[in-house]
């Protein structure tokens, strides 16, 4: 590692590097130099990043572009390069690594600690959108591919309930019904994309709490991080998955039901967040926003159900049935906001939605 980091230009000399963040996709150490310098250092995951190339590519692209619409250091995230002037190293064992500049005198959230920091976190992703608005989607690879095509997540779900690898499939009948009953409607924002009726932005795609770096001392947004899933997508999609999981009134693996469900105060403050970041949306994309909402959790959930299926073969699991929980959980929360579409469209309608 130290012949690593030694190949990035750095002010000052590395004299300390230590493991850093809770993140489960990358591996992230915390870096210091002789020069009182912090940067963060990362090896990208191979196995989630088949091209991390094209990883690096959007994430300068992204970053070069918010550097020349934000104003101060610390309104986006800046890539150190490496002596050659690349954009990532590749050790010799084949892995990319990277560094960024560490954004001073922030705090980094798990859970909202006050109804502001909602608001703060919805704003920031709207701003990331807002400044984003002007760079063609087009010029931006897919990271993961299909990575929101919830109908090519049905067929992945369908194909795995036919395998049946795991055994496990007579005992998900009923999250497998409650996914297939929901298949033509969960499409939806995929055709309209499809037919056009909706604008293709660059999006960020991982909108959670965690992915918003808030100020220190006044807690208001600073900028969003974790830019490896930026590409082509829909506001519906961001929006949606902040709602997902910052709008929940439980854990995404949370086993007792009963207390899972859609936080309508949440709901109000990410929209206002978000909505107040971005005023640039169309009339169309507003009106989608709860779908949004609905998609991404119910998309979750079908993700979940079909580890589950398959043996557990992509998401981390600490206990037996632990995806099987998280798909309960995600069709829960799914379920309640069916129970308050009327009263989540009328919050979107007070706000211009």
């Amino acid at each position: 590692m130290e012949n690593v980091i030694r190949r990035f230009r750095l002010e000052g000399t590395p004299v300390s590097v230590e493991r850093y963040g809770s993140g489960h996709i990358n591996r992230t150490w915390l870096v210091r130099t002789d020069a009182g310098r912090r940067y963060i250092l990362q090896r990208l995951n191979r196995t989630v990043f088949a091209d991390p190339a094209a990883v690096m590519e959007n994430v300068a692209a992204v970053c070069a572009f918010l550097a020349g619409r934000t104003g101060g250091e610390r309104r986006c995230l800046r890539l150190a390069p490496a002596l050659d002037g690349t954009l990532y190293v590749r050790d010799e064992d084949g892995e990319f690594w990277r560094v960024y500049g560490f954004v001073e005198g922030c705090v980094c959230l798990e859970v909202p600690e006050t109804p502001e920091d909602l608001y703060q976190s919805a704003a920031a992703f709207g701003t990331f959108q807002s400044r984003l608005a002007d760079l063609p989607a087009g010029t931006l690879r897919e990271t993961i591919p299909r990575f929101h095509d919830t109908p090519d997540r049905y067929r992945q779900l369908r194909a795995a309930v036919g395998a049946d690898a795991a055994g496990r499939a007579a005992g998900a009948g009923p999250e497998i019904a409650f996914a297939l009953a929901r298949e033509e409607a969960a499409g939806a924002l995929q055709r309209m994309r499809q037919a056009g009726a909706l604008p293709v932005r660059v999006t960020h795609n991982d909108t959670k709490l965690n992915n918003v770096l808030l100020d220190a001392a006044t807690r208001r947004a600073v900028c969003v991080v974790d830019l490896d899933t930026v590409m082509p997508g829909l506001a519906a999609y961001d929006f949606g998955d902040a709602v997902r999981f910052a709008g929940a009134t439980a854990a995404e693996d949370e086993r007792d039901l009963e207390k899972m469900g859609l936080s309508l105060e949440a709901f109000d403050l990410i929209a206002r967040g978000y909505l107040d970041a971005c005023p640039g949306l169309t009339d169309r994309e507003r009106e989608t926003l709860p779908l949004g909402a609905w998609t991404m959790t119910l998309e979750c959930g079908v993700r979940f159900l079909t580890d589950y299926l398959q043996g557990d073969t992509y998401f981390a699991v600490h206990r037996p049935g632990h995806n099987l929980d998280r798909a309960r959980a995600q069709f829960r929360l799914a379920e309640d906001m069916e129970r308050k579409w009327d009263a989540m469209t009328a919050v979107m309608a007070r706000l211009g939605g």
